[in-house]
């Protein structure tokens, strides 16, 4: 890989990944103050359906205001209303005054920020690499992701435990700091002349990207596949918390050490997808990798009782994901124009991950108001408590083992539905 084609694009994506290290931790310390405050799985759950809330709402618009707008600027501006919201929390600390409803206000803000930014950073990396690069630069992502997903819940918890959400605020606006600096002086994003900027109303672009899917089934399949997906894996992050933090034998720190290992998984799943070669079909990798991953990770979760087949089951989940991603990401790149993916990015941002704020809400209800009461009536020695325990955590493992059974069951659906597709360079 050739750093001086990259420089620019190495620089942004690490002082970015560096911040959004410092927002992870803050989002997981948060999910920790608030179960333990409450003990509540719909709670903790509504932290994401307000972030997801807006962003999904707003996607299909965000899109057409992102190309026509200057990208560096708008990313600026997001990430400086972003921290603010951050800030506001940290005070509220100070102030013994947080209270869990202002979570979700700030975190519906957040993700509202989240929204005209993700666009524009998609614009600007696609700007920023040259296409024979999108492939090794998506690993980079991938390793960014993974690492952030291994120090997380290592630093998160450390800090927590030690000094409590304040420490761990004061540690992601400072990340922060250094990421708006590097961008703002620089980072110096090509952009497009104002004759080439698009002319059509707002909703007349947004039609645009939605026209664009209708016409490249491959891509609107895809999206929509990952849109089951992502119902089903909302569901899972919903629940992981309220089990993990219950059972016996588990707690903080293994909610801590299981999420470490997801970022393992990623790291090593993130320097396969920079350095395997090219599939002969990127399609197949896509569904396969899914395939293996809904096949396992949910349903040893589901049956373990120890960390170890915890463990063992978010590797199976996980290793494989930065695979799919990559080959996705080639697919998208390769495929929309550059002057229609902010809209079309867009319109698959809404399409895609609509279902996660569904999921989240969805998966808090289940185990709060099904499944923990149902495992909770069982009698001791039924084959329902053989099968998932009978403390509190049961229930959300039964869930697990029912979204295990629909992930397969989607996934060999969409194998079935785009085998006709063999996506390749050539």
């Amino acid at each position: 890989m050739k750093t001086k084609q990259l420089r620019a694009y190495i620089l942004l994506w690490s002082t970015q990944s560096l911040s959004t290290l410092g927002s992870s931790m803050t989002s997981y310390a948060l999910v920790l103050w608030l179960y333990l405050r409450n003990g509540s799985a719909l709670g903790t759950a509504m932290l994401s359906v307000c972030s997801y809330a807006p962003y999904v709402i707003m996607s299909i618009f965000a899109g057409a205001l992102s190309d026509r707008w200057n990208k560096k600027r708008t990313m600026l501006v997001c990430d400086l209303a972003a921290a603010c919201s951050t800030v506001a929390i940290f005070l509220l600390i100070k102030a013994d005054a947080l209270q869990p409803w202002h979570l979700y206000v700030l975190n519906a803000l957040n993700g509202l920020m989240n929204t005209i930014q993700q666009p524009a950073s998609e614009v600007a990396a696609t700007l920023l690499i040259p296409k024979a690069y999108y492939q090794k630069t998506s690993g980079l992502r991938s390793l960014s992701q993974s690492m952030n997903s291994i120090l997380t819940p290592i630093l998160a918890t450390a800090l927590f435990t030690f000094a409590g959400v304040d420490l761990v605020i004061v540690f992601d606006l400072t990340t922060f700091t250094a990421a708006f600096l590097t961008l703002l002086l620089f980072i110096k994003i090509p952009e497009r002349s104002t004759a080439e900027q698009p002319k059509e109303k707002i909703l007349t672009s947004a039609r645009a990207g939605l026209s664009w899917l209708r016409q490249n089934p491959l891509i609107s399949n895809l999206i929509l596949f990952l849109a089951c997906i992502n119902l089903i894996a909302s569901i899972y992050n919903a629940a992981l918390p309220a089990m993990l933090l219950s059972r016996q034998n588990s707690g903080e720190t293994v909610l801590g050490l299981v999420n470490t290992c997801v970022g393992l998984a990623a790291l090593v799943g993130s320097v396969l997808a920079a350095f395997l070669p090219v599939p002969k079909n990127r399609v197949r990798t896509i569904c396969f990798s899914l395939l293996f991953s809904m096949s396992s990770e949910n349903f040893l979760l589901a049956f373990g009782r120890t960390p170890l087949v915890w463990c063992i089951g978010a590797v199976c989940g996980w290793l494989f994901i930065p695979v799919m991603n990559a080959n996705m990401d080639v697919i998208f790149r390769s495929t929309i124009p550059l002057d229609m993916q902010g809209r079309v990015y867009s319109c698959r941002n809404t399409l895609q991950f609509f279902t996660i704020p569904i999921g989240f809400l969805l998966g808090g209800l289940l185990v709060d108001r099904v499944f923990e009461p149902l495992m909770a009536a069982q009698p001791a020695g039924g084959i329902l408590t053989d099968l998932f325990g009978e403390a509190k955590g049961a229930g959300a493992a039964m869930l697990f083992f029912v979204i295990g059974i629909a992930g397969v069951l989607v996934c060999l659906t969409f194998i079935v539905k785009l085998r006709k597709y063999s996506w390749s360079e050539n």
